[in-house]
């Protein structure tokens, strides 16, 4: 128990009732009776140890900072390219790449549902050319690219592929990430195109794939961002995020490969919301239950697979339209949790990303935000300032211990497909969704500027618009490009495609056969959607 005495009887409290956002009661004061000796010790351990609360390496900061990797893309790839290039003049570590709603879902931006879409919330990508384009000038041998990219992602790294081969990198020296974490998806954002399990089939097929071939790749980033951005707790998004791991290296397994082939190249992805102290205890009991659960339940040997590296993003969903130079605020802060909690790279959101996508300035703010937290704040110069904090440590064995009973739950149900099938996972979500959205109109939660301190007259701030023409000129290159390349060569690969989507033969040598013959995102997405079907969502009540 919390030791709650206090000398003097003081004021009284503001509120009967303290807790996370999760819920999770928070005590007036924590002490060494929070927790005993010997868990503290077991459990916390060093930097670089076993179970790793502490973090993954034992210098951390001290030896290398965090990538600074801000997510951007938009419009064209001509255009999203000049923003690549500005953000690594202006010290930029790596790059992430936004793609837009067609891309994302395997539709070409001529399709009838396309229309609207294009180049909107990220990089219109139809083809090979397309790919050139958006990294002109830039030499994947030496920058780190991440791609938020699922249900199409073994075509989008296939097109990266190629454009290192054009550029002649090795390829065994290019790194990056493909976020092909599509179990979210059918959970959280919906971005997805196939049933579960030939999904899961892609999945396995690219962690083959990339180890015979590009091995310094992260082969996923399993994603607890957008499940807290649909609403979840801190628990949750620790909990199903996990969950999903659990999934993919199962799945993993039942292809033929071994634990410590693949788990090495697994990385993470989660959001850094604004409950400070519940954030820094998150990531902490995330990175000590995935050790466990790697050696304990699969036994992994390699210290690596043991390692949870995973990438943060400031929480796209607690920024807000009204006063949004509030956002800087925020984003700060909740980066300061991410780099508490020891991240390994961090994309910081702009202030007006509630109203559209980033101008250059916002995103220059963003930048500099983690530049003065690096170089600044003093943050970075030791590693794991937090560790013995009592209320942090007791929060983490918490979150630990709640995610683990969710864990548990979905085991009993058959595991992750079985829960996100029979909507548990998604109906969770939602609950807690209501409950916040609930909290915020009670005023039990207050959020500055929406529900408390409203200002009486807003001001505007500059926006990006984006140019209507964007749309039109991206099909007609796409048009162009189809009345130039080779046809033959093109129906040739996807014919190959289609018919090992219905063995069990590895998909990726045909994907890239086909991009390299400018078969088009569309194009080979419709020659697996034949084989495979449509996923068709079940319907959470």
């Amino acid at each position: 128990m919390a030791d709650t005495k206090s000398k003097s009887s003081g004021p009284a409290e503001r509120k009967e009732k303290f807790t996370t956002l999760s819920g999770i009661p928070v005590e007036r004061v924590y002490s060494q009776d929070s927790f005993g000796d010997s868990e503290t010790e077991e459990s916390i351990g060093f930097p670089g140890e076993y179970p790793f609360t502490r973090g993954i390496y034992p210098t951390m900061y001290r030896g290398r900072l965090w990538t600074m990797r801000q997510y951007a893309g938009f419009g064209s790839a001509a255009e999203s390219n000049q923003r690549y290039r500005y953000l690594l003049s202006k010290g930029q570590a790596g790059l992430s790449v936004a793609f837009d709603l067609p891309t994302q879902i395997g539709m070409d931006s001529d399709h009838p549902l396309a229309l609207g879409e294009v180049g909107k919330v990220g990089v219109a990508i139809d083809s090979l050319e397309d790919m050139e384009t958006l990294f002109n000038g830039i030499p994947l041998e030496k920058v780190s690219t991440s791609m938020t990219i699922n249900a199409t992602a073994a075509i989008l790294l296939c097109l990266y592929v190629a454009v290192a081969k054009k550029q002649s990198a090795n390829l065994a020296r290019i790194s990056g990430t493909v976020q092909n974490d599509v179990l979210k998806e059918y959970i959280a954002r919906g971005t997805y195109i196939y049933p579960v399990r030939p999904a899961m089939r892609i999945v396995t097929d690219i962690f083959a794939w990339c180890r015979e071939n590009v091995p310094k790749w992260n082969t996923i980033s399993i994603s607890g961002y957008h499940i807290r951005e649909a609403g979840s707790t801190a628990v949750q998004e620790v909990a199903f995020t996990l969950a999903d791991g659990i999934a993919y290296a199962q799945a993993a397994l039942g292809a033929g490969l071994g634990i410590d082939e693949f788990a090495p190249q697994l990385s993470f992805f989660f959001n850094a919301h604004n409950d400070l102290l519940e954030e820094i205890a998150k990531y902490r009991a995330a990175r000590r239950l995935w050790a466990r659960i790697m050696a304990k339940r699969f036994g992994a040997k390699d210290p690596r697979s043991l390692m949870l590296r995973f990438h943060a993003q400031t929480a796209g969903s607690s920024l807000t339209a009204q006063q949004p130079e509030n956002n800087i605020v925020r984003v700060a802060i909740q980066a300061l949790a991410a780099v508490l909690g020891g991240c390994q790279s961090l994309h910081t959101n702009s202030l007006d990303e509630a109203l559209a996508l980033p101008t250059e300035d916002s995103a220059l703010i963003a930048l500099r935000t983690q530049q003065i937290l690096a170089h600044e704040t003093g943050v970075a110069n030791t590693v794991d300032p937090v560790a013995g904090s009592y209320a942090l440590e007791s929060l983490t064995n918490e979150i630990e211990s709640l995610a683990g009973l969710y864990i548990s739950k979905i085991d009993t149900m058959g595991g992750t497909l079985r829960a996100i099938e029979s909507g548990f996972i998604q109906g969770e979500i939602q609950k807690a969704a209501y409950d916040f959205q609930r909290s915020v109109e009670t005023k039990e939660q207050i959020v500055v500027g929406v529900n408390e301190f409203v200002a009486k007259e807003e001001r505007g701030i500059p926006t990006l618009r984006m140019d209507e023409d964007i749309e039109r000129s991206q099909i007609a290159r796409l048009n162009a490009l189809r009345a130039k390349r080779d046809s033959a060569r093109v129906n040739s690969a996807l014919a190959e495609l289609q018919r090992r989507a219905a063995t069990t033969e590895n998909l990726l040598p045909a994907i890239l056969a086909a991009v390299e013959a400018y078969a088009t995102v569309g194009e080979i997405s419709d020659a697996l959607r034949r084989v495979f079907g449509e996923y068709q969502e079940s319907v959470v009540i």
